[in-house]
């Protein structure tokens, strides 16, 4: 008869020292650095208790209370938990809480709504677009004929007229609205204008903004579009994996068929309990406050790079990430190598008209999120913004890297995070 190891059900890290260093080493690198990457966030105690909870063990298939799988009792009580949470936090009908992340949302919503082939009109990758949306490497680029809209080299804000004008000149089944290192506010009245006059369906992503949306602190996207997509880390300050919310019921059948079994299986239940507990916190007030102070900070942020030099596209921004425009300073991957030194981690990223690649572009995408979850007001965003700009004029003096990573060090341990794993 097979009996469990000793300290199978009881044994944690510790028992692995070798995976035990590393992640510890991830917790003391959180701990001591200044997370600037718009990706990411700092999630509260209870949301990693919640995503690492004993619901890791339970695998079920389909929605709640329908399940291809028994022993789903609680499951069900938790998806269906979330649903309901993301449904008020939102004021919309239906939620599927089931994605892995934001890239199979969009996929199932491509799936349940499109023909394979159908055209789509979605914002370039190089304009600020996410690759989800019909980047030529990814599924979605292959199965579909992309059309790409930009942004005006004038403004470096979306042109409502080349959206238009590509409309009526490709006749689109669906266009997609959102990006990923698009700084500025969304008409989305316009993109649903558009998409009436040619028969389209609107498709906003709004993973960057969603909390900022939720708590009406930017355009809410629901009103004007037919599906909204979004992840729930970033703004949502949450557990990893994606959300799709909708109104209109006519559309519940395809669009959780696009989800499952369209482009995935089993569902993350421990990713969608994490998910639950941070839709929770967003429906407290306190989330309102949070996100005015991610638009604060970004401000404060945005300000100090300019005094000290530094271009913003499209000259500011109007959530909690921007872009840095280094040109006739450096590049993107030096800067962003020598800021990780000083304990500030950012991306590298193109810029419009950007005559770089990608692997060495010339901006730097930046966002106040992660510092605002863990209490930096905009002195402390000032003062990011003042090592920022040291770094990048100078990122192979070890002298001005050491010094910015102590005042790092020394910013960081006024505002703890969480205790030892």
């Amino acid at each position: 008869m097979y009996a469990p190891p000793n300290g199978f059900f009881h044994d944690g890290l510790d028992g692995d020292p070798e995976l035990a260093s590393a992640i510890r080493g991830e917790w003391a690198r959180q701990r001591d650095g200044v997370e600037l990457i718009a990706s990411e966030n700092l999630v509260s105690r209870l949301v990693l208790e919640a995503q690492g909870s004993v619901l890791t063990n339970k695998t079920v298939e389909g929605a709640a209370y329908a399940r291809y799988y028994g022993g789903a009792e609680f499951a069900d009580r938790i998806e269906a938990l979330a649903v309901e949470r993301a449904k008020r936090l939102f004021g919309c009908g239906f939620a599927n809480v089931q994605p892995h992340s934001g890239s199979n949302a969009n996929a199932g919503v491509f799936l349940g709504l499109l023909a394979l082939g159908d055209v789509i009109l979605a914002m370039d990758t190089a304009a600020g677009g996410h690759i989800s949306h019909g980047h030529p490497a990814t599924l979605t680029g292959r199965d579909y004929r992309i059309v790409r809209y930009g942004v005006s080299r004038e403004t470096e804000t979306i042109d409502r007229d080349e959206v238009r004008d590509l409309a009526h000149a490709h006749r689109p089944k669906m266009i997609v609205a959102g990006g990923s290192a698009y700084p500025r506010a969304i008409d989305f009245s316009a993109f649903r204008a558009i998409a009436d006059e040619v028969g389209a369906w609107l498709l906003v992503d709004m993973a960057h903004v969603a909390g900022l949306a939720a708590t009406g602190h930017y355009p809410d996207p629901l009103p004007h579009a037919d599906v909204v997509t979004t992840t729930t880390y970033k703004s949502l300050r949450g557990a990893r994996g994606g959300l799709v919310l909708w109104n209109d019921e006519a559309l519940s059948s395809r669009i959780d068929a696009g989800i499952f079994p369209g482009v995935q299986g089993s569902v993350m239940l421990h990713a969608v309990a994490g998910k639950a507990a941070c839709l929770g916190e967003a429906l407290k007030p306190e989330f309102a406050d949070y996100n005015a102070a991610v638009l604060a900070n970004a401000r404060a942020l945005g300000e100090t790079l300019q005094k000290e030099g530094l271009r913003l596209v499209s000259g500011g921004t109007d959530c909690g990430l921007m872009l840095v425009d280094l040109s006739g300073t450096t590049t993107g991957d030096v800067a962003a190598k020598a800021l990780e030194a000083a304990g500030l981690a950012v991306n590298k990223n193109l810029i419009p008209f950007d005559p770089r690649p990608p692997e060495a572009p010339s901006g730097l995408r930046l966002s106040s999120n992660a510092g605002t979850a863990r209490g930096f007001g905009e002195v402390e965003f000032r003062t990011i913004g003042g090592l920022i700009a040291t770094v990048v004029r100078a990122p192979s003096d070890q002298r001005a890297l050491a010094a910015a990573r102590d005042a790092v060090s020394d910013l960081c341990a006024r505002f703890p995070i969480y205790p030892r794993p």
